[in-house]
């Protein structure tokens, strides 16, 4: 046993989980017929899809089997499974088959109307062929999924998942999973219905039951599991197949847990801690369930214990609109294991949202260095008001793309800011070049108080903004100005923080004190204190060059007590000269929050003032550009290893 036990901990993945992947399409009008939506979410899909990103959020080490088509749809379903952190050398590329999709809604409390679009979709050609022998022997467990014993390929590819899994001494559970109408057991317009009953399903069903160490469902499920027509006998039916753990899923109630023979009454098996939480969307709630049980179970937890886990992943699920991408990270979890929420509507409680955002990002960035050219007012000074000459600012920001990527060379952790107003072409080819960040402004250039550029309604603004595109607001601002400019500059900074989070995109504050005003070594602190005290907390700040290392301790502080998930700093350099940014830079690598430096002027300007008067080329201004924004690059990294050492 000790020996099973040790080769169990040195498998390299925690738990496979095999079927269905499909791309969620969630109508984002809530309260309506599907009829009705007018605009959709999109998210990854499918039981095993979902609990294979449930469980990487949980610090599960997962895989996922399956197909996907050979289309957008497909790439977007394993591209956003690895920024999640699962395993996706287990999806094979159908180059015959679409990827399926699901559109759903939520018309009214428990009720959600769902469209299955999986005509001969991928995932169910899935074969025996795509189980690899090497992969199954690398992980403690396997998850099969109802679904997939509804065909014969499929049924095959799982059964041999779990022959290779109990060769290998791992373990084998079931998620029962039943949709009826992927049985062709109901119409294409009841895809939400959840029962009907079929001998065929239920034999099907009964067949993997001695094979299992863990079978999950609902009352509905564990009745088609056994054939019965009632539960007690349901109950009863499945452990004479088999000996497995029994986690009987009973919705807003909780669950019951039965590891040995089933009581009389059903209420004497382990019961989990429940949460009484609003449901807002029943959907995706069973795969987050799911999800917090293999954490515990997978770990050797009491039962008791995953059950919680299992329960609070489940109230978490029904809470939020959409499936996978609301499921709670480890840290999210514990957060509200430990401290509640005074909202039944936890997507209402803004603490938690904020560790749910802050936890689950799109990707991480450790370091970051940017080519700032989102400058409108300095540009269009240099014009003089000449129309042709305005006219190619937007060329020379695409040529300062080309001078950034020169540089970045597909490294990781290289950006730029660039604006609407004149940076269209260059959004674009910057967009074309992989995990470039990319932030833009939206504050009126010059305004104190803060105005935004355009319009004062964000929404409707950043709604069609790419989803990794952060949004960058620079506000003038100290903390002994008068208390109603304060109060004028903060309502604008929430709104500007509370449209990014409706709308899901990364914010960057700007903090400029020192323009109207001597910088102490607490003058920053205080104002980004005063932020906080607001309730804001963006993704990034960006600062000026402080006074001295004090000053960028007293920063750290803040942002460390305040909100410890912030991405850190990157310092401007308000068109410093090379020595002065230089210094400053030395500076800054004492605090443990900078990050980068996002510098604009100091490396544009000369060039953009030469190409604008038809003095040099397209290349020597990309030669320009390039040269003195690889100078600053070179700058940062070496103190960086000179810090490090």
């Amino acid at each position: 046993m000790a020996d099973t036990q040790r080769s169990l901990r040195d498998k390299l993945l925690d738990v496979i989980t095999i079927g269905r992947a499909s791309v969620d399409l969630y109508g984002q009008q809530i309260g309506t017929r599907l009829e009705d939506i007018g605009s959709f979410a999109k998210s990854v899909g499918g039981c095993p899809t979902n609990i294979a990103v449930g469980t990487a959020r949980l610090g599960l080490k997962s895989a996922l089997i399956t197909r996907v088509g050979n289309e957008q749809m497909g790439r977007f379903i394993r591209e956003q499974l690895g920024r999640e952190g699962v395993e996706t050398s287990g999806i094979a590329t159908d180059p015959h088959r679409l990827t399926a999709l699901v559109l759903l809604s939520v018309e009214a409390e428990g009720v959600s109307p769902m469209i299955f679009y999986r005509t001969d979709c991928a995932d169910m050609a899935l074969s025996e062929d795509d189980i690899d022998e090497a992969l199954i022997a690398s992980s403690r467990a396997v998850v099969v999924t109802g679904t997939h014993f509804s065909r014969p390929n499929s049924e095959a590819a799982q059964k041999k998942a779990i022959r290779l899994a109990t060769a290998a001494g791992a373990r084998v559970a079931f998620d029962i999973d039943y949709r009826p109408n992927l049985w062709g057991l109901a119409g294409h317009d009841a895809g939400f219905e959840r029962y009907v009953a079929s001998d065929i399903v239920s034999q099907k069903y009964k067949s993997v039951l001695p094979d299992c160490d863990l079978i999950v469902g609902t009352e509905e499920e564990v009745l088609i599991a056994s054939g019965e027509s009632d539960l007690l006998s349901a109950l009863r039916t499945i452990r004479s197949l088999s000996p497995a753990t029994i986690v009987l899923k009973r919705g807003p109630m909780g669950c019951i847990v039965y590891d040995s023979a089933i009581p009389d009454n059903l209420e004497d098996g382990i019961v989990g801690k429940g949460f009484p939480i609003e449901v807002y969307n029943v959907l995706g709630a069973g795969d987050a369930f799911m999800s917090g049980w293999l954490r515990g179970w997978l770990r050797g937890e009491p039962h008791a214990t995953s059950a919680t886990w299992a329960n609070a992943c489940g109230a978490f699920a029904v809470s939020r609109l959409l499936c996978a991408p609301e499921y709670p990270s480890w840290t999210e979890l514990n957060h509200f294991l430990e401290k509640g929420s005074p909202e039944r509507a936890l997507r209402k409680d803004p603490e938690l949202s904020h560790v749910h955002w802050a936890t689950n990002r799109r990707q991480q960035i450790p370091s970051l260095m940017a080519l700032a050219i989102d400058h409108r007012s300095q540009l269009e000074e240099l014009a003089k008001g000449d129309a042709q000459v305005l006219a190619r600012i937007p060329a020379f920001k695409a040529l300062a793309v080309r001078a950034a990527t020169q540089i970045a060379n597909g490294r990781p952790g290289f950006g730029m800011l660039l604006d609407d107003k004149y940076g269209r072409d260059a959004l674009f080819a910057a967009g074309a070049e992989k995990d470039f960040w990319i932030a833009r402004p939206i504050e009126l250039p010059g305004s104190r108080p803060l105005q935004f550029e355009f319009s004062q309604d964000l929404g409707s603004r950043i709604i069609d903004w790419p989803v990794d595109h952060c949004i960058k607001v620079l506000c003038f601002y100290r903390p002994d100005d008068d208390a109603e400019l304060k109060r004028v500059q903060i309502e604008k900074l929430r709104a500007a923080y509370d449209a990014a989070r409706k709308i899901g995109r990364d914010i960057l504050i700007e903090i400029i004190a020192g323009k109207h005003g001597d910088l102490s070594d607490n003058t920053v602190s205080r104002a980004l204190s005063e932020i906080y005290d607001a309730g804001i907390k963006p993704d990034w700040w960006k600062l000026e060059a402080q006074p001295s290392e004090a000053a960028w301790r007293e920063i750290d502080g803040v942002i460390e007590t305040r909100d410890p998930f912030c991405r850190g700093v990157v310092l401007l350099g308000l068109d410093a000269p090379h020595e002065v940014l230089e210094a400053g830079f030395a500076k800054a690598r004492s605090a443990r929050t900078v990050r980068g430096f996002a510098v604009g002027r100091t490396i544009f300007a000369d060039a953009a003032r030469k190409w604008l008067a038809g003095e040099i080329s397209d290349q020597d201004a990309i030669a320009d550009m390039a040269r003195r924004f690889g100078a600053l690059v070179q700058v940062w990294e070496t103190l960086g290893k000179s810090t490090a050492a």
